[in-house]
Parts: structure tokens; C-alpha cells; sequence
């Protein structure tokens, strides 16, 4: 049974998984290139500031983009708010927050084509619709001395879609960023920490809520960040 398979299999199981970066990175790349993946990777240094964050921190930058999958091919499309309702995101929801778009060349180049692709084939696998809004979103989160840094300041949550991946790009001088996964009930399924790039989380968000502890800078006299990419599925019903 190959990897893409028992991936599959796993979230259908669980309704998550962790996927370490050599088996990401090769399941990557069996669905097309990563020749940009330095570019992409390079493109958080250069993230707008959230500046929505209802906890008043201002530790959190981000770039932002939605695109449409039918039958054909996933495209773009023009820029729009993400929103997420109060029942989802009790922190930050209930209003359409508007952030700096991903910048074209990343939206359009080898690796967020490759990513985008391959989530496609994974989450068509596990559900049985042709037609999505695809969002992505680029996070990173800074900690400094005495200020740490708040993955999901939601606490553990529903993100209100359907499939979610979340893929470590970087991270630099800090410590912590413990990923849980609890079921409905709140029982805890299982915890891990992003450490290398392309790094994995896969969700189904209906079944199970997620959350990611605060991190902190080993070195307090030196900045520190978590960069990952988010994606998310949603089954288009337009």
C-alpha cells in the first residue's frame, strides 16, 4: 500500500494525521514541483500585519488568498474577506476581515500549484465532491521576550470547512507550537510539533477541533517565528 493511500486511510480513521517532511515532501513531489520552494518559502519574510486580532496582540502576519476548483482546474479568484462565524472562531469571527493578498507569483508558482494538487487528490479521495473554495493563508507568528506568540489564539477549534492542511515552512528560535487534536467531546486523539520544514497536519474539521500551543524565543535577545501554510477545502454548494 503506498503512502498517498494509507495517508487516506488514516484520516478516515482518525480524522487526522501527522505526516513527517520525508514522506510530505515526497508525496509533494510525486504530484508536481517544488522548483520554487525557496521563493515560496522566502515570500513570509514579506507578510502584512493581522491587524483584527480581538486579544489586542500583535504577533501574527499573513497573506491571503481564495481560490475555485470545478471539474477543470483550480483558479484563482479575485481577492475577497475570509469570515468565519462566531461559532467557529469566538475570538476573531462574526465580522470579514480583509488581509494582503498572497502575491501573484507565489499564488501561481510550482509549489502552491504542487500543494493545491495534491490536497485536491487527498481530500477527493475522502469526500465525494468535484467542486471547492480553496482558501490559503500564509501565517507567520513572531514571539519576543516577555510576548509570546499565539498560533491559534481561538484556542481549540473548527476551522468551518471541510479538510484542512497545515504545512510547517519554517521555524526559527522558538520553542514549543504543540499541535492537540481533540474529538467532538473534547477527549484528546493526539499531539505533535511541527519541527521541519514541509512538516505536516491533515484535519477533518467536522470530526475533530485542533489547537497549537503558544511558543516562545529560545534566545530571548533574538526574535523568533513559526511560519506555516494554511489550506482549506470547502465543499462549494453555489
Amino acid at each position: 500500500m503506498d503512502t498517498f493511500v494509507q495517508l487516506a486511510e488514516a484520516i478516515r480513521a482518525k480524522g487526522f494525521a501527522f505526516v513527517e517532511a520525508g514522506e510530505m515532501g515526497a508525496m509533494m513531489r510525486d504530484a508536481g514541483s517544488l522548483a520554487d520552494w525557496q521563493a515560496f518559502a522566502d515570500s513570509w519574510n514579506d507578510l502584512g500585519l493581522d491587524t483584527y486580532m480581538a486579544d489586542g496582540g500583535r504577533y501574527r502576519k499573513r497573506r491571503h488568498a481564495v481560490f475555485g476548483a470545478t471539474a477543470g482546474d483550480v483558479v484563482r479568484r479575485p481577492a475577497q474577506p475570509h469570515y468565519q462565524s462566531r461559532d467557529y472562531n469566538t475570538l476573531n469571527g462574526g465580522i470579514e476581515r480583509w488581509f494582503e493578498p498572497v502575491l501573484p507569483d507565489i499564488g501561481r508558482g510550482p509549489t502552491m500549484t504542487t500543494v493545491l494538487r495534491f490536497c485536491r487528490a487527498l481530500f477527493e479521495t475522502l469526500s465525494p465532491v468535484r467542486n471547492w473554495t480553496i482558501e490559503v493563508h500564509q501565517f507567520r507568528i513572531e514571539a519576543r521576550s516577555g510576548v509570546a506568540g499565539r498560533p491559534t489564539p481561538e484556542g481549540m477549534h473548527h476551522d468551518g470547512v471541510d479538510h484542512v492542511l497545515v504545512l510547517l515552512i519554517g521555524r526559527k528560535n522558538i520553542a514549543s507550537g504543540e499541535t492537540t487534536v481533540h474529538d467532538l467531546s473534547g477527549r484528546t486523539l493526539g499531539s505533535f510539533t511541527l519541527t521541519q520544514p514541509m512538516d505536516a497536519a491533515l484535519v477533518d474539521d467536522a470530526r475533530v477541533m485542533h489547537g497549537v500551543t503558544p511558543v516562545e524565543p529560545v534566545d530571548p535577545a533574538q526574535p523568533g517565528f513559526r511560519d506555516v501554510l494554511v489550506v482549506t477545502f470547502r465543499r462549494d454548494e453555489s
